[in-house]
């Protein structure tokens, strides 16, 4: 049975928009660039082309779907995206005049916190090995990437107190350091313990001009 081997580590296209788009998800805050105006935005979850979205400005709130095209989201005449997941660039074609702000990501809440972050480990009871991606926690939803038994899976997971569920496989941690990752295939369980990986350094981000 011959091993397939990867000639290249690069990101994939579809992997990259991934990459992009999960920088997006969670709470923004900032002000207008004219009258410093506070304003901000919310990316609850991104679903293919569709995000979720929370648009405060003027004291109110407006809620709904925007349109996700490459690596920006569109809601009605507002339009934002984010190189380094750290500023946001909001953009507004309302009214006579188009308005732009640079928005800040807030910090997730610290009982979320401790499950974002890429885990590993390799079970030799089983001769299992598993890694679980945590991209983005909000609330009781989690953008997560597995990989079990070679396959990659990549999607929204739900999160209860210190647990994450995706599909047929799930993490749990105590610590935010060490945890365990269970996963089901047919009637069978597997469990692989699983430690968290240090951040990766800022110099090693992805940023690719289109």
């Amino acid at each position: 049975m011959a091993a397939i081997s990867s000639s290249t580590s690069q990101i994939s296209p579809a992997n990259e928009r991934v990459y992009h788009l999960s920088n997006l998800v969670g709470e923004w805050k900032g002000n207008w660039a004219g009258n410093n105006q506070p304003v901000g935005f919310k990316v609850v979850n991104i679903r293919g082309a569709r995000a979720q979205v929370e648009y405060t400005h003027n004291g109110h709130t407006e809620r709904g779907f925007g349109q996700v095209s490459g690596a920006l989201i569109t809601f009605g005449n507002i339009t934002v995206g984010t190189k380094d997941g750290k500023s946001l660039v909001l953009l507004s074609s309302a009214g006579a005049g188009k308005q732009a702000a640079t928005l800040d990501k807030q910090a997730p809440p610290a009982s979320d916190s401790n499950l974002l972050g890429s885990w590993g480990g390799y079970s030799a009871d089983n001769g299992k090995s598993a890694s679980f991606r945590v991209l983005a926690v909000n609330g009781n939803e989690a953008q997560v990437s597995v990989t079990t038994d070679g396959i990659t899976r990549q999607g929204t997971g739900i999160v209860y107190k210190n647990v994450i569920m995706f599909g047929q496989s799930q993490i749990a941690t105590n610590d935010g350091k060490n945890g365990k990752v269970i996963y089901q295939v047919g009637t069978k369980s597997f469990s692989v313990d699983v430690t968290k990986y240090p951040p990766a350094d800022s110099s090693s981000s992805v940023d690719v001009t289109a």
